[in-house]
């Protein structure tokens, strides 16, 4: 059943009076339709016709509605089954929900508006069932078409590239129809730019799920952390036609044409999903997700809030992961390590409210591996204990080692921050769990 075809409905009654009834009903609606005086009947129609969706009475003679839609069950499993009933026939309703495992079943007398919604209803769902089953076809053949390329067959860049156009405009049709198909698509298309190199394998998820936390912490929309998301997973699609000579080497280690080219990635990303309604907000956030707090980043040096929230969620996520992976330096850091340099990058590299709430997420991650933490005086909480002397930079000492914060202090050392325009970091003891 597509949705240029109608949908063919069954009727089958013993009384010729409820069959022009209902006919009369839905013919209007658009359906094609056939009727059955009897349980027979309705089998010999079935044995002719395809049908959709299936009304039968229960109180028929020779054969009930219970066995009768039993027969369709097991002869025409996709056929919808529905079954009208009286009140008093509660025991046959629950041999037919059991033996005939129908859809719905409606009392008599119906009520025409209702009943017409239920059939529509049922058809609809029927619909987005098989499309989303067509849809998970169509994703699973390019994986497994794509995991034999990279298994053995070297196909041209410009080839691999049509087949991901070929594969998004699936993605467009699968939003606005169903959008969990959608959902499920992206995460495929995410997996497929993680098989172009072992540097990119589990980086979008991990990037992914932070982004997300992030997104949600600093309490963004539903939609917007829907874009963070979405982003998040797709923020390396750019990457899909370089060579395999760029992605498998860190960044220090690639020449200067080399680097050029990976920092165009960025924008090839967002050239490749804005043509997607549905993604066009994502596609910005993957334009600017190697923009930097700073203004030093690219493609655009965006500074500060010029650069969209979500791309500043989406940089420190990313960057938090490469440093971990060692793709942006010459040695992976510990997490410890990279922890320690969000922070210190607190208001350069990253957004300070970014950075904030990323303290609170990675902390509790960590928290059975980091045993101090720095922190900026804004992200200081009532009670922690200072795991080293705090020294003014001109030499004096603020705090001593094993100082408990309050919330005076946490005041009076953002009010030293803000005035002497340069940045303090507390080093604070962690329980470990």
């Amino acid at each position: 059943m597509s949705e240029s075809t109608p949908a063919t409905l069954l009727f089958v009654d013993d009384e010729p009076s409820i069959l022009s009834s209902l006919k009369r009903l839905f013919r209007p609606q658009g359906y094609q339709i056939f009727t059955g005086e009897g349980a027979a009947a309705g089998l010999e129609i079935l044995e002719k016709e395809h049908v959709d969706l299936i009304i039968s009475d229960m109180r028929m003679p020779e054969m009930d509605g219970a066995r009768f839609l039993e027969q369709a069950r097991l002869r025409w499993p996709d056929a919808i089954r529905i079954l009208l009933t009286g009140y008093a026939d509660i025991e046959s309703t629950i041999a037919a929900i059991n033996q005939g495992q129908i859809y719905r079943y409606i009392n008599k007398p119906w009520d025409d508006t209702e009943i017409v919604l239920i059939v529509r209803e049922a058809l609809e769902r029927r619909r987005l069932e098989q499309e989303n089953g067509r849809l998970n076809s169509v994703v699973e053949a390019q994986n497994a078409e794509l995991r034999e390329l990279n298994a053995g067959l070297e196909q041209k860049v410009a080839e691999r590239t049509a087949e991901l156009e070929k594969a998004i405009k699936y993605v467009k049709t699968a939003h606005s129809r169903l959008k969990t198909g959608f959902v499920n698509t992206v995460q495929a298309f995410s997996g497929l730019t993680e098989m172009r190199g072992k540097n990119l394998s589990g980086h979008a998820r991990r990037v992914a799920d932070h982004s997300r936390s992030l997104a949600r912490a600093l309490e963004l929309s539903d939609a917007e952390q829907q874009n963070v998301l979405f982003a998040a997973l797709l923020h390396d699609i750019g990457k899909i036609g370089l060579s395999d000579s760029i992605l498998e080497r860190p960044l220090f280690a690639l020449d200067p044409n080399q680097r050029v080219e990976l920092m165009r990635h960025a924008e090839r990303g967002q050239h490749a999903l804005m043509q997607i309604e549905q993604l066009k907000d994502a596609a910005l956030l993957i334009r600017h997700h190697h923009e930097l707090y700073d203004g030093s980043g690219y493609p655009d040096h965006l500074a500060g809030i010029a650069i969209p929230l979500g791309a500043r969620i989406i940089a420190a996520a990313n960057e938090y992961d490469n440093l971990i992976s060692g793709t942006m330096t010459q040695q992976p850091m510990k997490p410890k390590e990279a922890f320690s340099y969000l922070i210190e990058q607190r208001g350069k590299r990253y957004d300070p409210a970014v950075i904030d709430h990323y303290v609170e997420i990675l902390g509790d991650q960590l928290k059975n591996v980091i045993d101090e933490m720095p922190l900026r005086p804004t992200s200081l909480r009532p009670g922690m204990v200072l795991s080293r002397d705090l020294q003014h930079r001109d030499g004096y000492m603020l705090l001593a080692k094993g100082y408990v914060v309050d919330p005076a202090i946490i005041t009076q050392l953002a009010k030293i921050e803000s005035t002497e325009h340069h940045h303090i970091m507390v080093y604070v003891a962690r329980q470990i769990a």
